[in-house]
């Protein structure tokens, strides 16, 4: 499987990489995510857009400046930007901030977008047949479903 292109296409709302690099825990949902990103289990979707917000959420979120620039470059180098073309979107989140990861998932063909935005999970039946909206933890769940060793009954 590692030479195999990920399965999974995701944007990860700000809020997720946000939560990702503030958490002490290392068994954080949000980090296990990250790390699973960087060990190539998903490709991570990214526009310019959603790296402006990705900034300025982690800066205003006292996150050490070094640190940030450093996790922008990082998916930078090893996301995949997404060149938004198509934006008419069926339905519109209440949060302007919302549209740009909405948009990168449209256009990007992400298989999901995760987030803790209530106002963007809300929106999960509606975007249903092009990806699927959740929470990082169920995010992570599907990653581990992929990514779990055969069970042998011999």
């Amino acid at each position: 499987m590692a030479d195999s292109p990920p399965v999974y296409r995701a944007v990860l709302d700000s809020n997720v990489l946000v939560a990702a690099q503030r958490s002490a825990d290392p068994h954080s949902p949000n980090r296990e995510v990250i790390e699973r990103w960087k060990a190539n289990e998903f490709t991570l979707l990214f526009s310019p857009d959603t790296l402006l917000e990705y900034a300025e959420k982690l800066l205003a979120l006292s996150v050490n400046r070094e640190d940030a620039v450093e996790f922008i470059a990082l998916i930078f180098a090893l996301g995949e930007a997404v060149e938004i073309e198509f934006f008419h979107l069926p339905h519109y989140p209440a949060d302007a901030d919302d549209i740009a990861f909405l948009l990168c998932a449209w256009n990007g063909f992400a298989s999901h977008l995760a987030s803790y935005d209530r106002d963007l999970l809300n929106l999960s039946a509606v975007y249903e047949g092009h990806f699927k909206i959740c929470s990082p933890p169920g995010f992570l769940a599907a990653l581990r479903s992929v990514s779990a060793p055969e069970v042998s009954n011999s």
